[in-house]
């Protein structure tokens, strides 16, 4: 796969784009191109980047990433069009009338659903990558030009704010980088981890990046001399047409080998692979068997993907060896075709229809090979809460690892951690749901069991057994946790609405009153009706979980009937109310259903201050826990305790305690500079920690006592200001 020649390149304007276009696409796309430049340029005339650049030197840069990819022209309109529906007053209705109906649903894919309004960020976030999910499994286009646009922005992230910097690129980590490894694109997944690894962790990035760099000369020498020997020894023992090139590993690579064995840099060996290409199958084991009787091969360190394809199609052999010198070094063995489809994935599938047909459509000729993407499709439809689906598609992006066989002989690819149920749940749901036991390699295990490469899986299932909650804590796949949660959601549904049905017949004969005759009522219906209950089936569910009292309905549809003794069957969230109002008036800033002098404690989790967006859980014994609306540990925290909780007036006199980042060039005196802006703007310092770096950097964290977010801002915008700084951002925890 031929390259376009634009993948690092800034591009100047249109003239300059087209003429890296001519000679891959015909007249006809290229004058459609120019086009939707020229329209994208005049919707955001006006509008300017942070970088100071004109707007439309954002789709320009994305529309040049899909043609390094050698999309089709439709994919390139839709990346130089992608933010105008967004972000100016064009509509998908004259996107289609001037590019035609494939371009519009592209871009409507691509384009974020800035105009529901969302609880908080996770939820917004979560419908943007559903959308984008549903479109992908329409069109995986859209997929495509959705990782351009990411990859162009995290090539310009420092022009924007500090904070901003680490949040997009710990999204980006989490979603995008394992999206393009999914889709097989290695050449966008390694920039994008390495642009997220400088981002998130800038102190980790740049101590690497000097350790590295030090040793750069050296590693180039003896690339050169590893790609002689094998280039001598393969020419002198086949008459095979071969290509031997090698690398050092990407950062982030390096960095989650140092992580994951809890190693310095200097004790990761394995940081240099080496690739040998060939023209067929046959071929790739020849060399291989070249590399092993030149090198002593690693016990347990050969892969062979070529036999077993990874889910993203990716095939080749691996294997690590003790090269010259006595260093471990690790060669991928490959034909070139899987070369391609290693460097551009699904890209290297993509096989259009003749353009003169006119008809956009798309071959599905190795597209259909990414099964994951229905799954993808399939979960959303199974799974409404927004958190909850990106909590799923987050699991289902992690690299897979571990090969495991079906009693048939059928290779099945998991990650790391799963178990039986993983496996059962992969095979039927009814299966899944059913599960007893396993034998794994003929041996009896318990479901709990992590699955190893190579294990012979056999599940044992029982028509008495139903999924467990308790399944939740060791399985690891999407699939297998939505069903799972379906059924038990179900289960306490039918719980909650047997439970109505007794409670509301106890109470209403204790009353003297029948079911038949209060539910008759033309009151009933409207009382249904302001409650929020769709049907008499919700409304007795609704009593079971304890937000509805059946003494309520009585008082609200018979009034007068009713005495007015104080209810007995108060719900869960009034009881509790009483039991947490404080005995001694207090001071409290917090509101809690408009109520003052609770008893309110923070979680320390996330350190709410006055002026944050916050939310409130009744906690058994705690009294009432308020949480910053953004904060993780609220999202896990049981959502029928949740109370509306706000700031009182009196929120400014108490103030709270924050921490902050602060990373700086290591420079004498910047540290009086901070203290005497702390000092100036009334902020007192509670503790403060520092750590320099080995290129010249200083990791600061101050905990300090602020009045508000206001008195947070103008700390940290005047912190921002010194000479020297470099970032500066609230953190969470203490």
């Amino acid at each position: 796969m031929s390259s376009v020649g634009l993948s690092s390149e800034v591009l100047k304007g249109i003239d300059e784009f087209v003429e890296k276009l001519e000679g891959h696409y015909s007249k006809e796309s290229i004058q459609q191109i120019k086009k939707a430049y020229t329209f994208s340029k005049k919707a955001h005339e006006g509008q300017i980047r942070r970088s100071g650049e004109p707007y439309i030197s954002h789709p320009l840069g994305v529309a040049g990433i899909l043609a390094e990819l050698q999309l089709d022209s439709a994919s390139i309109i839709t990346g130089l069009l992608h933010d105008t529906v967004e972000d100016t007053t064009v509509t998908l209705e004259d996107v289609e009338s001037e590019f035609g109906e494939v371009v519009s649903h592209l871009v409507d894919g691509v384009t974020k659903i800035s105009q529901i309004k969302y609880r908080h960020s996770h939820e917004k976030q979560g419908e943007n990558i559903r959308k984008m999910i549903v479109a992908m499994g329409k069109d995986v286009r859209v997929v495509l030009v959705k990782l351009a646009d990411r990859l162009h922005n995290m090539r310009t992230l420092k022009h924007m704010p500090f904070e901003k910097q680490a949040r997009i690129a710990d999204e980006t980590l989490a979603i995008y980088a394992p999206l393009a490894s999914r889709l097989g694109i290695s050449s966008l997944k390694v920039e994008l981890e390495d642009l997220s690894f400088r981002y998130s962790q800038p102190e980790s990035y740049y101590e690497l990046a000097q350790k590295v760099s030090k040793k750069r000369k050296d590693r180039e020498k003896y690339i050169e001399e590893v790609k002689t020997v094998l280039s001598d020894e393969i020419g002198a023992r086949s008459n095979i047409e071969f290509e031997v090139s090698g690398r050092s590993k990407h950062l982030y690579s390096i960095y989650r080998k140092m992580k994951s064995r809890s190693v310095d840099y200097d004790q990761v060996y394995d940081i240099l692979a080496f690739r040998i290409c060939v023209n067929s199958l046959q071929e790739c084991y020849e060399a291989l068997g070249i590399v092993h009787s030149k090198f002593k091969p690693i016990p347990g360190r050969f892969k062979d993907f070529i036999a077993m394809a990874k889910t993203n199609n990716y095939q080749s052999l691996h294997t690590t060896v003790i090269g010259p010198g006595a260093e471990r070094i690790e060669i991928q063995i490959r034909t070139f075709e899987m070369h391609d489809i290693a460097e551009w994935g699904i890209a290297a599938h993509w096989k259009y229809k003749q353009e003169s047909r006119g008809d956009g459509q798309v071959d599905k000729t190795g597209v259909e090979k990414f099964n994951w993407l229905r799954e993808l499709v399939s979960l959303h439809q199974q799974t409404r809460d927004a958190d909850e689906f990106l909590e799923n598609v987050k699991t289902d992006l992690m690299e897979s690892e571990i090969y495991v066989f079906t009693p048939k002989g059928d290779v099945k690819e998991f990650p790391e951690g799963a178990t039986p149920i993983d496996f059962a749940y992969s095979i039927h749901t009814d299966i899944g749901s059913r599960v007893v036991a396993a034998r794994v390699n003929g041996k009896m295990v318990s479901l709990k069991y992590q699955m190893k490469n190579g294990d012979n899986i056999d599940v044992i299932t029982s028509k008495n057994q139903t999924p467990s909650k308790d399944w939740l804590k060791f399985c690891v796949t999407s699939k297998a946790k939505s069903k799972i949660r379906t059924f038990v959601k179900t289960e306490q549904r039918d719980k909650a609405y047997n439970l109505g049905v007794e409670l509301l017949e106890k109470s209403l004969r204790k009353e003297g009153f029948s079911v038949n005759r209060v539910t008759s009522m033309p009151e009933f219906e409207l009382f249904l009706k302001d409650q929020g209950c769709n049907s008499i089936d919700d409304f007795y569910i609704r009593i079971g979980y304890g937000k509805i009292t059946p003494l309520h309905l009585l008082k609200a549809i018979m009034p007068q009937e009713v005495q007015t003794e104080e209810e007995q069957d108060q719900g869960f969230i009034q009881k509790a109310l009483k039991k947490v109002v404080s005995k001694k008036k207090s001071s409290s800033p917090i509101l809690v259903d408009g109520v003052s002098d609770m008893l309110v404690r923070f979680g320390k989790c996330c350190t709410p201050i006055p002026g944050d967006p916050i939310i409130g859980f009744i906690t058994r014994g705690r009294g009432i826990t308020v949480h910053r609306a953004d904060c993780e540990r609220a999202f896990e925290m049981d959502q029928d305790r949740q109370l509306d909780v706000g700031w009182s007036r009196e929120e400014v006199a108490h103030g709270g305690h924050v921490r902050l980042r602060v990373i700086s060039h290591d420079t004498p005196g910047l540290l009086r500079f901070v203290s005497e802006t702390f000092s100036s703007l009334g902020v007192n310092i509670l503790n403060a920690e520092i750590k320099t770096t080995r290129d010249k950097k200083a990791i600061c964290h101050f905990d300090i006592e602020v009045r508000n977010t206001s008195h947070l801002l103008q700390t940290t915008q005047a912190l921002a200001r010194i000479k020297g700084i470099i970032g500066v951002e609230r953190v969470s925890g203490s």
